[in-house]
């Protein structure tokens, strides 16, 4: 997978493309990361990108004709299919299902802003407008390392085991069960006894309950979409039910 980040601040991706994972990928030739400073695009002494905005209102406005003209160029080096995404706080909220779609992609032009926002008419570049929370940082870089990092892993043969990915938080549309490692004991807390007993249909039945009861109790919301069958969804209803009883009762204590 080729992803190309336009940006006018492209070293702040360094540290983060070259490490973990992304830096392994990239060396195998799995993932295919370019860096793009907008002001490439820009015209005059000072390379501007951003201007007052039309109507008056405080800050700056991202101007569309660096960002119309580093689409076209970066379209024309890598023909075929591309997809262009605006990292933006009105977008789509981004989530695991967004992150397996974009992974299956084959080109991705990823375009951040700054200041108070994108010229509308940029706008009209995207194919996908995403956001990772309903909240506003400085810039579009940091959603962009984050929708890199969470596509980056789902390419096959860049995590260590092909199910990791299979099994995590969000990926089943549920939270991820507990996990545990050496030693069984540790300060009086154990392993559960269903994990060493080496029967894998066991524990993965108790993984599977463990993983509805998790997500009753922290992210309900997530049940509602999620695939269970009448039992399971029961379970998890009783379960959701007792958490928040405990919560009623923690509060009038």
């Amino acid at each position: 997978m080729r992803i190309d980040v336009v940006s006018i601040f492209p070293e702040v991706f360094r540290p983060v493309l070259a490490s973990s994972m992304l830096g392994i990928a990239q060396e195998r030739g799995l993932l295919d990361v370019r860096l793009h400073d907008l002001r490439d695009w820009a015209e005059g002494v000072h390379r501007q990108t951003d201007d007052y905005a039309y109507g008056g209102g405080p800050g700056m406005v991202m101007k569309p004709e660096p960002f119309f003209r580093a689409l076209r160029d970066l379209k024309a080096d890598a023909p075929g299919e591309c997809t262009v995404v605006l990292m933006t706080p009105q977008g789509r909220r981004f989530d695991q299902r967004a992150a397996e779609d974009l992974a299956s992609r084959e080109h991705l032009v990823i375009l951040c802003g700054r200041y108070e926002g994108f010229d509308e008419r940029i706008r009209s570049l995207a194919d996908l407008q995403l956001s990772i929370g309903d909240y506003v940082l400085t810039g579009g870089e940091l959603p962009a390392m984050v929708v890199i990092d969470a596509v980056g892993r789902l390419i096959p043969g860049v995590l260590g085991h092909e199910g990791s990915a299979a099994e995590e938080s969000f990926s089943w549309g549920l939270l991820e069960y507990p996990q545990y490692t050496r030693p069984a004991v540790w300060e009086g807390m154990s392993v559960p006894d269903v994990l060493l007993s080496g029967d894998h249909a066991r524990i993965a039945a108790w993984r599977r309950r463990e993983a509805l009861a998790r997500t009753a109790a922290l992210r309900p919301d997530l049940l509602d979409d999620a695939d269970l069958t009448p039992e399971e969804r029961e379970f998890a209803s009783g379960t959701a039910q007792e958490k928040e009883a405990g919560r009623l009762d923690e509060g009038e204590s």
